[in-house]
């Protein structure tokens, strides 16, 4: 019997009640507009995993893109890459638990799980997922705009977000995908500069940001660690960035960037996010 990673921050990132949830992801993503020329060609995602009060929003652009790619393109299972804050667990963790939101399961594919688990540097590792919110909050997106799809997921905490990680994970996520004959999408979670002012938080983020429109993860990573950014997932990012390109991707598109300044009016510390598209 497969064991269910429950719920750890449903009621505080995003609402526990069914329908208030639905009812604050309906209204984002009819927020959201995106160029469905772009979103039916992406190869990778990337989308931000604060409270959704704050980054909800610009989250929606991604979750549009995905769902305008769903309409075009077989998908079988997302690949979900968020960071480790926790510290818990070990290097590069997939989980072999099923997932539960207030929506219901979202079922993994356990068969691509425990494949990826195979690779040296990756392990099955239920503790870096335990309390880790960076993948949570992406699944009610996910569910919501795939409940008319037959959809599984693969979820996966870096705690090393080193390049030479991230090369080896999205190498692994490739061949994996080849062979199992899977048709999936990669989803990087990450927020970018935090507890600085809004000027600052941009002028570290925009840098690496054009990086990532040329999809030059080396400079990009390069630019990350030079400027002090402090964006919390470059490592799912750069995995999710290096899979695009192994698979035809040529640059990313900015969708959308923001700070939780917007939210709450206060632009002397904040949180930044940005949604992206490699295409």
């Amino acid at each position: 019997m497969i064991s269910m990673r429950e719920p750890a921050v449903a009621g505080s990132f995003y609402p526990e009640e069914q329908d208030k949830l639905a009812k604050m992801i309906n209204e984002y993503l009819q927020y959201a507009k995106v160029d469905e020329t772009y979103s039916k060609e992406a190869k990778g995602f990337v989308a931000p995993h604060a409270g959704y009060i704050y980054s909800g929003r610009i989250a929606a652009y991604t979750y549009k893109a995905i769902y305008q790619y769903l309409q075009h393109k077989k998908v079988d299972t997302i690949v979900i890459i968020g960071p480790n804050h926790t510290g818990a667990g070990s290097l590069i963790a997939v989980s072999d638990e099923d997932w539960v939101t207030p929506f219901g399961i979202f079922n993994n594919d356990h068969e691509f799980t425990r494949a990826l688990s195979k690779i040296k540097g990756i392990d099955i590792n239920e503790a870096a997922h335990e309390e880790e919110h960076s993948i949570e909050v992406q699944l009610p997106f996910i569910q919501f705009i795939s409940r008319d799809f037959d959809i599984k997921g693969v979820f996966i905490c870096m705690l090393d977000q080193s390049y030479y990680s991230s090369e080896l994970l999205a190498n692994a996520i490739n061949k994996v995908k080849e062979d199992l004959e899977r048709e999936i999408i990669v989803i990087a979670s990450s927020d970018f500069n935090h507890y600085e002012s809004a000027e600052i938080a941009k002028s570290k983020d925009l840098p690496a940001i054009e990086a990532l429109e040329k999809l030059d993860m080396l400079k990009f990573n390069d630019i990350i660690e030079r400027v002090g950014d402090t964006a919390c997932g470059f490592g799912p990012i750069t995995v999710a960035g290096l899979y695009a390109k192994m698979n035809g991707a040529s640059r990313g598109i900015l969708l959308n960037y923001g700070n939780s300044g917007d939210i709450n009016n206060d632009y002397s510390s904040v949180v930044a996010y940005a949604s992206l598209i490699f295409v």
